[in-house]
C-alpha cells in the first residue's frame, strides 16, 4: 500500500530545494503571480563533511603504496600522514568480512591477529616511505608488548596510530601502534619491520 500527498507548487518548490541542498542549484517555482526562488548554500571544496575525517590518503593511493589485497587489505583511509614519520588511519570492521564466519558463529569478534596486521599495514606506510631505501618488501620481523584491552566487533571503526621509533641501516624498521575505538584504546604495542630482497 502506497501513500502520495499533493503538494502545492510552492511547497514543491521547498522540498525540492530541500533534496537537492548542497547542490548550489537555484530553483524557481511559479503560481500565478507568486514567484519562489531558493538558493541552496554551496560548501568550499576545501572544508571537509561535518563529520567525517579528512581524508588524506584515499583507499586507491593505500593499494598503490602497499602490496596487500582482498581480503587483506585492511586499512581504508588515512586521514593523517607525515612519510617516514607518522600515520593515522583508520580500518571500518564489517561483517561481511570473511573472518566473521569462523570467529566466531553467533558472536562476531576481530581476531587479534588482524588487529595487529591492520596496526602492521599502517606502519608499513610509514616505512616505505623512508628516503633512499633498496628495492624490497618489508616485512613483520618481530610484535613487541603488544596488548589487547577491549573486543573490536562489526560496526567499529578502528582508528589506527603509529608513530617510527627507529629506522636502522635502510633496512629495519621500528614503529609503536595504537588501535581505538570511540576514543578508547583496544590494542598496542610495537612492531618491527625487515625489508626483504
Amino acid at each position: 500500500m502506497s501513500t502520495t500527498s499533493a503538494l502545492s507548487p510552492a511547497s514543491s518548490a521547498a522540498t525540492a530545494a530541500h533534496q537537492h541542498a548542497g547542490s548550489g542549484a537555484e530553483l524557481s517555482s511559479s503560481s500565478g503571480a507568486e514567484v519562489t526562488t531558493v538558493v541552496a548554500p554551496v560548501r568550499p571544496a576545501a572544508e571537509p563533511t561535518p563529520g567525517r575525517q579528512p581524508v588524506v590518503l584515499t583507499s586507491e593511493q593505500i593499494l598503490g603504496l602497499l602490496p596487500h589485497r582482498y581480503p587483506f587489505a585492511l586499512v581504508d583511509r588515512v586521514i593523517e600522514h607525515v612519510p617516514g614519520k607518522r600515520a593515522v588511519a583508520l580500518k571500518n570492521v564489517t561483517l561481511n568480512e570473511p573472518q566473521f564466519q569462523g570467529h566466531f558463529p553467533g558472536r562476531p569478534l576481530m581476531p587479534g591477529v588482524l588487529i595487529v596486521e591492520a596496526m602492521a599495514q599502517v606502519g608499513g606506510l610509514i616505512v616505505t616511505q623512508m628516503p633512499d631505501i633498496p628495492k624490497g618488501l618489508f616485512v613483520f620481523a618481530g610484535i613487541d608488548g603488544v596488548r589487547f584491552r577491549k573486543p573490536v566487533v562489526p560496526g567499529d571503526q578502528l582508528r589506527i596510530t603509529c608513530d617510527l621509533l627507529s629506522f636502522k641501516r635502510k633496512r629495519f624498521g621500528k614503529v609503536h601502534a595504537q588501535a581505538s575505538v570511540e576514543g578508547e584504546l583496544v590494542c598496542s604495542g610495537d612492531l618491527l619491520f625487515s625489508l626483504v630482497d
